[in-house]
């Protein structure tokens, strides 16, 4: 059963939708999204239901989490085809801001995660997690969820604001959902879209590499030479390049010396202007 979704533009909208649903009695379960929808993202709706929460969704692309050369004009949009998956998936109400609503003036603060973002997508990727630090704080501020509701394929980015969370004592816990993936294995991501026939059958060879990576780590296998065999396999299947392979703690994202705390395996790279990224546990 679908429910009339409610769209608010403006925080001086949102502030009071978000009263309305606790005056009802609900806990708020809230989604951040760039929009460009798919079935992980809808599976935020559902994991926020599941618990009870009244499901807020955002949607917004972030400009301070793209660097100087990324697709930030290029981003993937179509707000009504979003509209459609949110209300059909039951969510209570999205939050649809633009730029200027968001950051009205040029901001002087921002919202850093150190040690957590020195590896992995960190370097490749300048400012990038600043960026999404800040814009997720500002929604926690603007929204005041109870939960926040983030996929684990963007591994990295579920830890760093777990963090940050956790760091200034921010009154919303923060849940990780499973990656959503397509039959042959292919992580569910906005940018899939891109990928050319040809270079799309390539990409869901990246799930496969993991898991054979994971089950080398969990027989024993030296960690540093699976990560390159695995590399190794990424390039023999086609992709152009390979950003990293690595298998890191769970907490640090340090590479993991050995698996006697939880691990997870790690890998992005490059398929024409597509960058793509996957992880499995350890």
């Amino acid at each position: 059963m679908t429910r009339s979704l409610r769209v608010e533009r403006t925080i001086d909208g949102l502030r009071p939708a978000i009263r309305d649903l606790r005056r009802e009695g609900r806990s708020i379960g809230l989604a951040p999204t760039m929009g460009a929808l798919h079935a992980g993202h809808i599976s935020l709706i559902e994991a926020a239901e599941a618990r009870g929460d009244a499901a807020v969704a955002t949607l917004f692309v972030n400009p301070t989490q793209f660097s100087a050369n990324e697709d930030l004009a290029a981003y993937p949009k179509n707000e009504a085809a979003d509209f459609a998956m949110l209300e059909r998936a039951g969510a209570a109400l999205v939050f649809a801001p633009d730029v200027a609503e968001m950051y009205p003036e040029p901001g002087l603060t921002t919202v850093s995660v150190a040690g957590l973002t020195d590896g992995l997508c960190g370097p490749l990727r300048p400012g990038h997690f600043a960026g999404v630090a800040t814009v997720v704080a500002k929604l926690f501020l603007i929204a005041l969820p109870d939960r926040a509701y983030f996929g684990e394929k963007d591994f990295q980015q579920l830890q760093v604001v777990k963090r940050m969370a956790r760091d200034l004592n921010m009154p919303v816990e923060v849940l990780g959902c499973p990656t959503v993936r397509e039959p042959d294995g292919l992580a569910m991501s906005s940018r899939n879209r891109y990928l050319s026939c040809d270079e799309r059958a390539v990409a869901a060879t990246m799930f496969a590499a993991l898991q054979d990576l994971a089950a080398q780590a969990r027989s024993g296998a030296d960690l540093r030479s699976a990560e390159r065999e695995a590399a190794a396999w990424l390039i023999a299947a086609g992709f152009a390049s390979v950003d990293y392979v690595q298998v890191v703690d769970c907490e640090t994202l340090a590479p993991a010396p050995s698996l006697a705390r939880p691990a997870r395996a790690l890998a992005a790279a490059r398929l024409g202007r597509t960058r793509v990224i996957d992880n499995v546990a350890v």
